[in-house]
């Protein structure tokens, strides 16, 4: 009897911890669609040497962020930061796209130059590991950000009570022996 509910906690407790693991497969899964879907794309556009290459790069990740609504919003689930706003990043690009749209061939080189340096004064941040993709914190998994916080709070305080039970059942065993 004591072995079998021995068995029970340590089961609870592996399935409470796998909460939390489901919730990090999630969470990973997520940015590295983003990543391939549009943060790619826009480091590309970023590093482009000529317009065209820009103009191309930049539709994929607009047209994906268009497809998705990733347009307006804040990606902030407590309060409303300028640095979480989905819209005014959204702008960005679409404009820096309608500004690489307005290049003819008469424009010069210098003039195409330009644009591109100031595409990618737009697009890049120097971040503390090189260059990053200028982007809402938490925008991979927008519109869903208060989802996710509180699955993953939630997860995290099961995980620990999954975590102490183990802990106890294993003390408790100790002591009996």
């Amino acid at each position: 009897m004591v072995q079998s509910r021995h068995l029970v906690r340590l089961f609870f407790a592996f399935m409470l911890f796998g909460l939390l693991t489901g919730w990090v497969g999630v969470v990973t899964y997520k940015k590295v669609i983003y990543e391939i879907q549009c943060g790619g794309h826009l480091k590309r556009a970023a590093d482009a040497n000529t317009v065209d290459f820009a103009k191309k790069e930049l539709l994929l990740a607009i047209n994906y962020l268009e497809d998705a609504e990733i347009t307006k919003g804040y990606t902030s689930v407590f309060w409303k930061t300028p640095s979480d706003d989905v819209g005014f990043w959204y702008q960005n690009i679409k404009s820096s796209y309608d500004e690489l749209s307005k290049v003819t061939n008469e424009t010069t080189q210098l003039e195409k130059s330009n644009l591109l340096i100031k595409l990618r004064e737009t697009i890049l941040d120097h971040g503390r590991d090189g260059d990053i993709v200028t982007a809402p914190s938490g925008i991979s998994y927008y519109p869903y950000n208060a989802a996710f916080f509180w699955t993953g709070f939630f997860s995290a305080m099961i995980a620990g009570s999954g975590f102490l039970m183990f802990l106890m059942t294993n003390y408790q065993n100790l002591n009996k022996e």
